[in-house]
């Protein structure tokens, strides 16, 4: 069984090898082995500033199943902008699959939503010149959808003119998965799956179509049950991806290939880079 974990953050704690090999052998134990071990697991490692994303790149030098993505998280907006790093360092990488993550935070607004979207917009912006996708960040307060109007605003110029995203730990409605896949998003699904407070996810799941979707630790927040209220880790990926499978009347190793298929596609990775 292969799977593919399309977003988690490496902040350098331990080396890039050691950092894996940990993942591996959260993996192999229960619960999480239970659900299934993965002969190989693949990451996005997903940059949240300048910083970041250099640490991502590392984690992919290293790691032969791993990716990167570069990119300014939204509560870094206002920094993005004072220190004006370059990211045209990270364009000719390999590794590099996708740009993000970007988007914008409602929920803390750590910067000012001019910051955010302006931010948000430049780097929409150097995905289309890059030919890469990018990974979206959209957080509103409870019963509040501003960030998710004015992010998909955004995202319709950006897939009008050949844009690709995916609106990762997608938190919506059903209403607001239908309104983005109309615009070709893919919809990344998280351990929040698995929380009893979650049904909005659980009735979002329900239409979002197999070719769409994808899974996502977002390590180190977020873990799933019985892990909730500890770090989160890429090895717990196996139990998301048998929830899910619980959810869609499916087998685990259905939903493992299919999405892993799917971010493969997603993420332009060639046969021979795998």
């Amino acid at each position: 069984m292969e799977l593919f974990d399309t977003h988690f953050h490496y902040y350098g704690e331990t080396s890039p090898g050691e950092y894996f090999r940990n993942i591996m052998t959260a993996a192999a134990v229960p619960p999480q082995s239970l659900a299934g071990v993965p002969d190989k697991l693949y990451l996005m490692a997903a940059g949240g500033d300048y910083l970041e994303s250099c640490r991502s790149r590392e984690f992919a030098q290293v790691i032969e199943t791993a990716y990167f993505a570069a990119g300014v998280h939204p509560h870094n907006a206002e920094k993005f902008f004072a220190e004006a790093n370059d990211f045209t360092e990270f364009k000719s990488h390999p590794k590099l699959k996708a740009l993000g993550e970007l988007g914008l935070d409602y929920f803390y607004e750590h910067s000012s939503r001019e910051a955010q979207k302006k931010m948000f917009e430049h780097f929409l912006n150097i995905a289309l010149a890059w030919d890469l996708p990018a990974i979206v960040h959209l957080r509103d307060r409870e019963s509040v959808w501003d960030a998710y109007e004015d992010g998909y605003n955004l995202l319709d110029k950006f897939a009008r003119n050949g844009g690709r995203f995916v609106v990762h730990c997608f938190s919506g409605t059903p209403m607001w998965a239908e309104k983005f896949l109309e615009i070709g998003a893919y919809l990344g699904v998280t351990g929040i799956v698995t929380f009893n407070r979650a049904q909005n996810i659980r009735e979002a799941l329900a239409v979002i179509p197999d070719e769409r979707l994808l899974i996502e630790t977002d390590s180190p927040y977020l873990a799933p049950v019985p892990h909730r209220g500890s770090e989160n880790n890429p090895g717990f990926l196996a139990l998301i991806a048998a929830y899910i499978a619980k959810e869609r009347q499916s087998e685990i190793e259905t939903i493992a290939k299919l999405t892993t298929a799917n971010a493969m596609r997603f993420y332009n990775i060639g046969e021979e880079e795998r």
